[in-house]
Parts: structure tokens; sequence; C-alpha cells
């Protein structure tokens, strides 16, 4: 899978509010009501990326979630970055 270029980057963090870019990923922290919403949200998630094949890297802080995405294989951001983060915002 081809890597994204900076504009397409950029054209797509614009339709992914809260999701920003840090250097060859893009990462998100979600606010929960508490620590088994929390959980429960993670497992979304979990079961989004086991579908996609493509699983982000995921920090658990109570009731902050903070997801971070990259396609590892291709070395940077790719489409199923932003098609994973796109379907996480449907949660």
């Amino acid at each position: 899978m081809p890597l994204l270029t900076d504009d397409q980057i950029t054209k797509e963090l614009r339709s992914l509010n809260g999701w920003t870019r840090a250097g060859k990923e893009i990462k998100k922290t979600f606010e929960l009501k508490d620590f088994v919403h929390a959980m429960g949200f993670v497992n979304s998630v979990a079961l989004l990326a086991e579908k996609a094949n493509h699983h982000p890297d995921i920090d658990i802080r109570w009731n902050k979630v903070t997801l971070v995405l990259s396609t590892h294989s291709a070395g940077g951001l790719t489409e199923k970055d932003c098609t994973l983060a796109k379907e996480i915002e449907s949660l």
C-alpha cells in the first residue's frame, strides 16, 4: 500500500475531528465517562481493527484512551490508517 503524501494527510486530517499527526503516525485521545466505558470503547475498536486487519497502538489511562495509527509495514501513513480512523469515529 502506498504512503500518503503530506498534502493527502493534511486533507484527510481535516475530516478527522481531533486527530493529529505526529511524524509517521496519526493519533487521538478519547475521554470516556469512566474506566468501564473506556474498556468498552477499546473492545469496539478491537473489533473494527481485527475486521480491517489493521491494529492501532492503544494506551488506556482510566477514562482516557489514546489511539495511534500507522502502517508499520509501509513505513508511515496509508489509506488504511485514515479508513480505520473514520470507522473509529463512527463509534
